[in-house]
C-alpha cells in the first residue's frame, strides 16, 4: 500500500507496484490498468499523481496508451492475433468459435501468477494445498531408508532407468489395478510431474499446427502449453455429465483432430465428474474419428474410486493416462506419470528421453515405499475428511456474501458466480493482499467473466470474504 512517510513520492509507490505485477505477470500482456480516475480512488491520491504513475511506466516500456482507450499492459513478445481456423472451408462451422488461445494465457502469465506470494493471507486462488495439509512423517522416513543404505550411491551416482524406477512403476501398476485402469510396468512411464507427462504426449502425437480439443472451462496453464508449441485449440464446452459431444463431433467432421484432452473426474475448475454414458459416447467418437484421448487425473486422491474413467472403459487402447502427487503429497519431488497403449508407448519414451534422459530415481524410489506401505491412501483420506470440512465452510461463507455456485461444489475447487468483473475484481483485491483465480483464466480467449475459481482449502477464511464483500461493493458504487 502506498504511504505518505515514504522517502519515494507517491507517484514513485504506484509505479513500483504496478511494474512489479507486470513483472511478475501478475498484470497479463493485453490487461488494461485501471482508469485515471479509477485508480486515484482506489489508491486515495490525487489523477495528477495517478498520471505521473503511468508516465513513469511508459517510460520503462510496460506499458503502452490507447487513444480514448486508457493504458495497457505491453506485450513484449509482441505475438501474432488471434486467428480463427478453417473458416472458408469448414463444411459446417461449429457452435464455438475455433481459436489459437490469446497471448494473455501464456504459460509464464499463469505460473507466475498462481503462485507468486502475495501476503501471509490465505490465498483463494492458488491450485494446491497449503503446506502444512501436506506435511507427514513418513516422507522423511522413506527418504532416511534409501540414504541411509548403499541405494544412496546406486540411486544417485548414475542414470536411472529410461521409463522410470522399476520399482515405483510396479507400484503404480498396483495402485491403477484400484481404479480398474489395466497397466503392467511396461506400459508405465515417470515424469517430472503430471504437465510434464502432458507435454511428453502433445509433443509426441502432435505438430505445430495440428487442431487439439481442449475442454472449456479448462486448466488454464495447458491451453497455454498447447498454444506455445502451436498447436490450434478447438475449445469443447464441459457440461456436468462431461463433454459437449455436439461440438466435439462437429470439430472431428471440420478439422480431423489428433487429440482431445479431458479432465473427466473432479474437473478444474468446475468440480464436474464424467458419466458412463457420456464416457462411451466419448470413445465412440474417437474410435470413428481415429483420435487418441489423454486422461488428466490430477485430483484422483481426492475422488471416489467407482468414478467414471476413460482409460478404465477404454482399457489404454485409444486413451492415456496422467496423474501426478504434487497436488496430494510433495510438490517439489516433481513425480508424475502416464500409462499408455502398448503401441505408443516406445514414441513416448524417446520424447522423454531427449527433454530429460531420465528422472531422478532417488525420490521415486521413495515415493514407491509410500504407496506400498500403505502411507500414501492413509494420508490422502485425511486430507479428504480435512477438505470436506474446509468445502463446508467455504460454501457457507461464499453463500452468506451473495454468491453462488455455477456447479454443485466438489474436490479442491468451487466455480463461483460473483455479479462483477472478475478481472477487476482480481486487481482491486491485489491491493488488499489476496490473488484471486478471475473466470477468464479458465477459456482459451480469455473472455470478460464474473466467475472465479476458488480453492476450498484456502478460501475458508472469513476475512477473505468480508473484504471480498467490501471490494466488490465499492465496485458497484
Amino acid at each position: 500500500m502506498l504511504t505518505r512517510t515514504s522517502t519515494q513520492s507517491l507517484a514513485e509507490q504506484l509505479a513500483a507496484l504496478f511494474a512489479e505485477r507486470i513483472r511478475n505477470r501478475l498484470l497479463a500482456p493485453g490487461s488494461r490498468l485501471p482508469s485515471v480516475r479509477e485508480c486515484a480512488r482506489q489508491q486515495d491520491v490525487s489523477p495528477h499523481t495517478v498520471v505521473a504513475a503511468y508516465d513513469k511506466l511508459l517510460a520503462q516500456g510496460l506499458v503502452e496508451a490507447r487513444r480514448q482507450r486508457g493504458f495497457f499492459v505491453r506485450d513484449a513478445a509482441s505475438a501474432e492475433p488471434v486467428r480463427r481456423l478453417g473458416a472458408a472451408t469448414a463444411p459446417a462451422a461449429p457452435a464455438v468459435p475455433l481459436v489459437l488461445a490469446a497471448t494473455q494465457a501464456d504459460a509464464s502469465s499463469l505460473i507466475r501468477g498462481m503462485f507468486h506470494r502475495q501476503s501471509d493471507k490465505p490465498q483463494p486462488g492458488m491450485g494446491v494445498f497449503p503446506p502444512d495439509w501436506m506435511d507427514s512423517t513418513f516422507m522423511p522416513t522413506s527418504l532416511r531408508r534409501l540414504t541411509g543404505t548403499k541405494a544412496l550411491q546406486e540411486l544417485s551416482l548414475q542414470y536411472g532407468e529410461p521409463a522410470g524406477d522399476a520399482a515405483l512403476r510396479r507400484s503404480l501398476s498396483q495402485k491403477l489395478v484400484g481404479i480398474n485402469v489395466p497397466a503392467p510396468p511396461e506400459q508405465i512411464l515417470t515424469s517430472i510431474g503430471a504437465t510434464h507427462a502432458l507435454d511428453i504426449v502433445s509433443r509426441t502425437l502432435l505438430r505445430a499446427g495440428d487442431p487439439v480439443m481442449v475442454e472449456e472451462p479448462g486448466w488454464a496453464i495447458e491451453f497455454a502449453r498447447l498454444e506455445s508449441l502451436g498447436m490450434r485449440i478447438l475449445p469443447v464446452p464441459r457440461r456436468a455429465d462431461g463433454p459437449d459431444l455436439a461440438v466435439m463431433a462437429q470439430y472431428c467432421e471440420a478439422h480431423q483432430p489428433k487429440l482431445f484432452v479431458s479432465v473427466s473426474v473432479l474437473h478444474n475448475p468446475t468440480g464436474y465428474s464424467l458419466t458412463p454414458g457420456s464416457a462411451h459416447r466419448v470413445l465412440q467418437l474417437a474410435n470413428r474419428h481415429d483420435f487418441h484421448i489423454v486422461e488428466d487425473d490430477t485430483y484422483s486422491h481426492l475422488a471416489p474410486e467407482h468414478a467414471t474413467r476413460l482409460c478404465a472403459l477404454d482399457g489404454l487402447q485409444r486413451t492415456i493416462y496422467v496423474s501426478g502427487f504434487a497436488k496430494i503429497l510433495a510438490p517439489n519431488w516433481r513425480i508424475g506419470f502416464l500409462a499408455a497403449p502398448p503401441a505408443l508407448f516406445s514414441r513416448l519414451l524417446e520424447t522423454k528421453l531427449l527433454s530429460t534422459l531420465t528422472t531422478p530415481a532417488l525420490f521415486e524410489r521413495a515415493l514407491a515405499w509410500c504407496i506400498d506401505q500403505g502411507q500414501l491412501r492413509r494420508h490422502a483420506e485425511r486430507v479428504r475428511l480435512r477438505l470436506d470440512g474446509a468445502r463446508a465452510r467455504t460454501v457457507k461463507l461464499a453463500i452468506a456474501h451473495d454468491c453462488s455456485f455455477v456447479s454443485e461444489p466438489a474436490g479442491l475447487f468451487g466455480w463461483v458466480e460473483t455479479g462483477v468483473d472478475t478481472d477487476a475484481l482480481t486487481q482491486r483485491m491485489l491491493d488488499e493482499g489476496y490473488l484471486l483465480a478471475p473466470g477468464s483464466l479458465f477459456h482459451a480467449r480469455r473472455p470478460p467473466s464474473t466467475l472465479m475459481r476458488v480453492n476450498f482449502a484456502t478460501a475458508q477464511d472469513a476475512t477473505f470474504w468480508k473484504v471480498f464483500a467490501r471490494v466488490r461493493a465499492s465496485m458497484k458504487a
